[in-house]
C-alpha cells in the first residue's frame, strides 16, 4: 500500500510541473488562504504560507491539519482506504507547506495568491512590494472579491503576468473559481492559471474586469433588492426568503444569505461599487442595511441581522 501511495504522489507531482508551475504561494492565512493552500498542497504542488501575523499563521495551519485529518478520516469510514494510509497521504499534504512571515519567502513561488484583507489601498502597496520581489517570472493573483484586477496589476510593474482567481468559501469544497483576464494578462500567464486551476479540482469560468466579476455581479445587487423590498414595506423578511426558495428553487433567501455572508460584508462591496460607478442603477444601498451595520447586527457572525441565529442555522426573523 505504501509503494502504491508514493507512486500515486510521485504522479499528482508530475503533473503540477507539467504546467510550469510547481511551487505555489499563498499569503493570508484567514479562510480563504488556508483553503488555497490545503487544495494545492493536496494536488501535489510545493506551497508556501505566508501571514505577517503569527497568530493568524498558526490558525491557518490548525485549521489545514484539522481538515486533513477530518478528510482522512472519512476516506477511512467510507472504506476508500486503510487507516495508515489515509495517514500517510494526509502527512505528505502537510509535509509540502512550508510557512514564512514576510515576502521573502516568495521568492521562489511560480504563483503567488493573494488573500488578505479586503482593503483596496492594503492591497495595492501589498501588490507594488510584490511585484518587486517576486520572481522574474512568476504569475501573481489576486482573490479579491470585489476590487479591479486592472488597478491592482497596475501596482505590480508586471501587468502581464497578473490575474484574478476568485475561489469561493470554503475552498476545499466549492468547484468554482472565477479567472478574471484584464486586457494586460498574456495568453502564457492566463493559460498556466487555467492548468493550474483545472489541476487542484476546481471548474474555472472566465471573465473580464468587471464589478463583481459573475457571481457577486449577479447575487449583491439581487441581494440589495430584498432588501429594498422590506424597506419599501412591501413584504415581510420570512416571506420574501421563502418566495425565494420556493418559487426560485434557491437554497436560501436573500435575507439568509445576506446575513450568512455578512451585513458589514455586503454593505463594504455596495459602498465601494456606488462609489466606483454612480451612474449603475444596479448598484444601490439600502438603508436598513445600512442601520443593521450601525447597530452592529452584522448577520450570522454576531448572532443576528435580518434573522436571529444559533450558530449555523437562522430561527426566527429579528424584530
Amino acid at each position: 500500500m505504501q509503494s502504491i501511495s508514493r507512486s500515486a504522489a510521485f504522479r499528482t507531482a508530475l503533473r503540477a510541473y507539467s504546467t510550469g508551475i510547481t511551487r505555489v504561494g499563498v499569503v493570508g492565512m484567514g479562510l480563504m488562504g488556508h483553503g488555497v493552500a490545503q487544495q494545492s498542497a493536496a494536488s501535489g504542488y510545493e506551497v508556501v504560507a505566508v501571514d505577517i501575523s503569527a497568530d493568524q499563521l498558526s490558525k491557518g495551519i490548525k485549521a489545514i491539519e484539522t481538515s486533513l485529518a477530518q478528510a482522512a478520516a472519512k476516506e477511512v469510514k467510507k472504506g476508500k482506504k486503510d487507516a495508515v494510509t489515509a495517514e500517510a497521504d494526509a502527512a505528505a499534504i502537510r509535509s509540502r507547506i512550508t510557512t514564512g512571515s514576510d515576502l521573502g519567502a516568495l521568492t521562489s513561488c511560480d504563483l503567488v495568491v493573494e488573500a488578505i484583507v479586503e482593503d483596496l489601498d492594503i492591497k495595492k502597496s501589498f501588490f507594488k512590494d510584490l511585484g518587486a520581489i517576486a520572481a522574474p517570472n512568476a504569475i501573481l493573483a489576486s482573490n479579491t472579491s470585489s476590487f479591479p484586477i486592472t488597478q491592482l496589476g497596475d501596482c505590480t510593474g508586471r501587468a502581464g503576468q497578473f490575474i484574478g482567481l476568485h475561489f469561493f468559501n470554503p475552498v476545499q469544497v466549492m468547484k468554482l473559481c472565477e479567472i478574471i483576464r484584464t486586457p494586460e494578462t498574456t495568453d502564457a500567464t492566463y493559460n498556466a492559471t487555467v492548468e493550474y486551476i483545472q489541476k487542484i479540482g476546481k471548474s474555472p469560468v472566465v471573465c473580464g474586469d468587471t464589478p463583481g466579476f459573475i457571481v457577486n455581479r449577479l447575487l449583491v445587487p439581487f441581494l440589495a433588492q430584498g432588501l429594498l423590498m422590506l424597506e419599501r414595506d412591501v413584504a415581510t423578511v420570512q416571506d420574501i426568503d421563502t418566495a425565494m426558495m420556493y418559487g426560485a428553487g434557491m437554497p436560501m433567501g436573500p435575507f439568509t444569505l445576506a446575513d450568512y455572508v455578512g451585513l458589514d460584508t455586503c454593505l463594504s462591496i455596495l459602498q465601494g461599487w456606488t462609489k466606483r460607478h454612480p451612474e449603475e442603477p444596479a448598484f444601490c444601498i439600502p438603508k436598513v442595511l445600512e442601520d443593521k451595520v450601525a447597530a452592529g447586527k452584522l448577520g450570522r457572525k454576531t448572532g443576528e441581522g435580518f434573522w436571529v441565529w444559533q450558530g449555523e442555522k437562522p430561527v426566527a426573523p429579528a424584530q
